[in-house]
């Protein structure tokens, strides 16, 4: 394995006086288990240790945590035979509840008080839902509380389930404007490579438009249900909204505590954030490509003008047909004339109403740039 020589600064954020660091942390749960399902209570131990450090030096920190789901399997051994979406429910509603007994024990002895928040991906589809939750973290922020989040695994067995925690943490970081998202996984980061060959390295700092997809085998962990393929879609779609995101392995010995002192010496992938990030409200539509309602249709002029270097709305004289059952306010596709879709943003109008505009000059936009997000 290479070794990591490169001068890279301190990973987690240049220290201000009297400014906290927000930062998300996702443990996944090949981290904080065993091989045989069972937690591995070191192992969260020492996260705990190391979140404790963090606060200490100016760190306010949220925590995504897997693992409820193989915490449970190992708690009871059903009396019939469960289909998977039923020992979903068991195995989950069991272990979250000694996940977070746990958690909450560790921090107690450090006089740290812990919230939790579970979370369905229905809950970030509405702004006023969005807000809710973003409302949340932060008054347990404000009130020195870590904020420990996990999908309410138990109810989100539909197709709107996350992909795995590290979407849901992406989410997390973006809504809560988070500085860095570090997401710990049981390996070192992104190779340039087999990572069993004997000149593969791991890769120290990319870009976050680098296509590093050519390097990613779409390999799933024992307990969780997203890979590598995942971890890279959605540090890329982070580090575009200027949030920088570092992908390190979670079973080394301090590993948070060396990001932040010696990150020279620490092994891990750092997504270099867009210096020139959207807003806030487009940051959410970014993550809502799969709560659309509908989509519209558009001709080749519409496609250039929101393509081209001004900022412009989706105005309705571009717009071709409406396709989908939509009210105003819910998340549209935009699609080319081609069938690929190019952008989403909030609708201002209702189907109904958006059918009758079609082809219309001077009405107000179907999707004004403020809420237009460009894939």
């Amino acid at each position: 394995m290479g070794n990591f020589t490169e001068n890279v600064r301190c990973l987690i954020i240049d220290n201000k006086k009297g400014k906290m660091k927000r930062i998300v942390i996702k443990v996944g749960s090949n981290v904080l288990t065993r091989p045989d399902g069972n937690i591995n209570v070191t192992r969260v131990s020492s996260i705990v240790d190391q979140i404790v450090w963090l606060r200490k030096h100016d760190y306010e920190v949220i925590l995504v945590s897997s693992g409820s789901l193989a915490c449970g399997k190992g708690e009871l051994s059903p009396g019939r035979r469960l289909d998977s979406v039923q020992q979903r429910q068991l195995f989950s509603s069991i272990g979250q509840v000694k996940l977070i007994g746990l958690y909450y024990d560790l921090f107690r002895e450090y006089g740290v008080h812990i919230g939790q928040m579970l979370t369905m991906k229905e809950s970030f589809s509405t702004r006023g839902e969005y807000l809710n939750q973003r409302s949340c973290i932060s008054v347990m922020l404000e009130s020195g509380v870590v904020p420990i989040i996990n999908e309410n695994d138990p109810v989100s067995v539909t197709e709107l389930m996350f992909t795995d925690n590290d979407e849901l943490a992406g989410l997390v970081a973006s809504m809560m404007n988070a500085k860095t998202l570090i997401i710990l996984t049981n390996v070192d980061g992104i190779y340039n490579g087999d990572p069993k060959a004997p000149n593969t390295r791991v890769i120290p700092m990319v870009n976050y438009d680098r296509d590093l997809s050519e390097y990613v085998q779409d390999s799933k962990s024992n307990f969780g249900r997203g890979g590598m393929v995942t971890k890279l879609k959605i540090a890329s779609k982070v580090a575009d909204e200027g949030i920088k995101v570092i992908i390190a392995n979670g079973t080394a010995d301090n590993i948070l505590v060396n990001l932040a002192q010696h990150p020279q010496e620490t092994m891990h992938t750092e997504f270099r954030p867009n210096p020139n990030p959207t807003s806030r409200i487009k940051k959410w539509i970014a993550h809502s490509e799969s709560f659309a309602q509908g989509r519209v249709i558009i001709n080749a002029k519409a496609e250039e003008a929101l393509k081209g270097d001004k900022a412009v709305s989706l105005l309705p004289v571009g717009v071709t047909s409406v396709e989908g059952d939509f009210e105003e306010g819910d998340i549209i596709d935009v699609v080319n004339p081609k069938g690929e879709t190019i952008a989403l943003g909030r609708s201002s109008y209702s189907a109904a109403e958006a059918r009758k505009v079609i082809g219309i000059h001077d009405v107000k936009p179907l999707i004004h740039y403020d809420y237009l997000y460009m894939e």
